[in-house]
């Protein structure tokens, strides 16, 4: 342990209580050492480009992702199949369709839940039986980097710390906040329309406790220092079991503090700086990545000053692509990339274009219009999705999308194989951009609206997270033609080309180059220390043929006057306007990835 997470407990909890707080975690730290066995390197992730000794080397500078990772996002019961536990068919899947193209599985909550399809966990030290164990995670960890969600804010009405504070029992009746409903409470940040306190019956009469999310979700008292200390306890659980990138999920609330806004609080700020500080002491190479799906400089502040979350989400880019292939407009995306700048050593972005949320409206706002945002809103409604609200002092706002991406982005009125290219088009850009994609399953496996769970479940978000048959996933993936064998060759083509280029490292230069509307244009070049070659990445947005024109000076071509596309393999010659000057025709919705010797 260090001095620094005993300054942060003091800051938190004061001089006495923190001092007091540091020892007990010590103890708690100190039993975890001694029932775990030393953790393994997964030296199988790294084989193809260097091996074990090159993975170290990596994870003694701190940040061992590059080129090569990449993650698919997946609930731990994604696919279904009568006998067999879902956490088994997902490892089997993973083995046979992604090995070699992705690295990592963001598995969503696999704990005991009451609902949010996880997110309000009942038991945190479980595994969900009927989806599978502990073992199938640390089966799952020996071939994958598994990132696993740690949720913090809040836990189930059903879980047995809530049952306690409802019972009376210590220390449960301090995990909890409860106010007097006549508390003015207006000035708390609110990302749901519902009422912030829910009224509960206990054995000491009617208690109003603090529900950010839903009435099922009970928030966290991170006042109380055992809270921190219980939560610490399972984070270290976590990585016993093979879970080496943990998701802070809702971290932006877990502090409240009536007179502010109960959001982004110092604290929080502080709780992340003690968690990066202590997977730093006790498990390095132990990766933080925060969840907070907010407007882009409240989102970038949890890199801290390179001492909070290693990665930190995109929220802002899957409704810039929809906006952008929506209206075959890329200026929006161009100026947006344009201003993402290098965070710093061992830290980077994980870029996503779907989620098993919808598309967040709020990261989008100040850059998009009014009448753009109301013309994406009437699209995705078109479209067969839905829109979510929160509630302001103003009044309700738009919150979030909810739509499958596929059906969002690719309009039925064209034809399949047209729609099929413009979606993998736009997951395209996702694979160039500085940072580390993250792929939802459904995106991968080229799903649709499935409106019939929405409907029945009167959950918006479930149009995105159907549960899948694993046989017929399984049959369509193997049948060429179809929509998902379409959409995951074409996935695994990229991925394919996008492992073998260090130009797409995540700390590697990125650089928009000015094009028309329709085209976005993205100049990636390797760090000096991985030669001297660039990779212009170029994509049309319009279901018509488009064309643009670069300057050779912009890219520092040198005497070679051609490309070799990344993702054919092919030889390409563009049409040389002048000798300085060169332009590109693509086709409707055409990638290309042209990598080239630079001066």
């Amino acid at each position: 342990m260090n001095l620094k997470i005993l300054e942060l407990l003091q800051f938190l909890y004061g001089p006495e209580v923190g001092k007091d707080t540091y020892r007990k975690l010590e103890e708690r730290v100190r039993a975890w050492q001694r029932g775990s066995e030393k953790r393994k390197r997964n030296a199988k992730l790294h084989l193809d480009t260097g091996g074990a000794e090159e993975a170290d080397s990596k994870e003694h500078r701190g940040f061992s992702l590059s080129e090569r990772d990449s993650f698919v996002i997946t609930y731990g019961d994604q696919f279904q199949k009568p006998g067999t536990k879902p956490l088994q068919l997902l490892r089997e899947f993973s083995r046979i369709f992604l090995e070699g193209t992705v690295t990592g599985i963001h598995l969503l909550p696999f704990s005991p839940f009451s609902s949010d399809d996880g997110f309000s966990v009942i038991d945190y030290r479980q595994v969900k039986p009927d989806w599978g164990s502990w073992e199938d995670i640390q089966a799952l960890s020996e071939s994958f980097l598994v990132m696993a969600d740690l949720v913090l804010n809040h836990c189930s009405v059903k879980s047995p710390w809530f049952q306690g504070f409802l019972e009376g029992r210590d220390p449960y009746t301090r995990f909890f906040l409860s106010l007097s409903p006549a508390v003015d409470v207006s000035g708390v940040f609110r990302p749901r329309t519902h009422p912030l306190l829910t009224r509960f019956p206990t054995n000491q009469g009617d208690r109003w406790v603090w529900t950010t999310f839903s009435e099922d979700q009970v928030d966290l008292n991170y006042g109380e220092p055992e809270v921190l200390l219980e939560m610490i306890d399972i984070l270290l659980l976590y990585l016993r079991m093979g879970v080496q990138i943990l998701r802070l999920d809702a971290i932006a609330y877990i502090w409240k503090e009536l007179g502010t806004p109960c959001i982004h609080h110092p604290k929080t700020h502080a709780v992340v700086k003690l968690l990066r500080a202590l997977v730093d002491e006790v498990a390095p190479g132990t990766l933080l990545i925060t969840e907070t799906n907010m407007p882009q400089q409240e989102n970038l502040s949890y890199f801290g000053e390179g001492d909070e979350a290693h990665l930190v989400y995109q929220f802002a880019l899957p409704a810039l692509l929809l906006d952008a292939f929506l209206r075959a407009d890329s200026r929006h995306l161009q100026e947006w990339v344009s201003t993402i700048k290098p965070p710093g050593d061992g830290m980077t972005f994980l870029n996503i274009a779907a989620s098993h949320d919808g598309i967040g409206v709020l990261p989008v706002q100040g850059i998009l219009t009014e009448d753009e945002l109301s013309g994406m809103i009437r699209a995705v409604q078109g479209r067969g999705g839905y829109v979510s609200y929160k509630a302001t002092p103003n009044g309700e706002v738009p919150y979030e999308l909810n739509i499958n991406f596929f059906s969002g982005i690719a309009e039925p009125t064209l034809s399949e194989s047209l729609r099929v290219k413009k979606f993998l088009a736009s997951q395209s850009i996702l694979l160039v951009l500085p940072g580390v994609p993250g792929i939802y399953i459904h995106s991968l496996l080229g799903s649709e609206n499935d409106r019939k769970g929405a409907e029945e479940s009167g959950i918006k978000r479930r149009i995105n997270r159907e549960k899948l048959s694993y046989d017929r996933v399984q049959d369509e993936l193997s049948t060429r033609g179809t929509v998902r064998e379409q959409v995951f060759s074409g996935f695994e083509e990229l991925l394919r080309a996008r492992v073998q280029e260090p130009a797409f490292h995540p700390m590697a230069e990125a650089r928009v180059l000015p094009t028309p509307k329709e085209v976005f244009a993205l100049l990636r070049l390797r760090r000096p220390q991985e030669g001297n070659r660039g990779v212009l990445c170029v994509c049309n947005l319009y279901h018509k043929p488009a064309e643009a024109s670069f300057n050779a000076a912009d890219l520092r071509l040198g005497e070679e006057r051609y490309f070799t596309d990344l993702i054919t393999g092919d030889v390409f010659y563009p049409t040389w306007e002048t000798y300085s000057r060169f332009s590109l025709q693509l086709e409707p919705f055409e990638v290309l990835w042209l990598a080239y010797q630079r001066r």
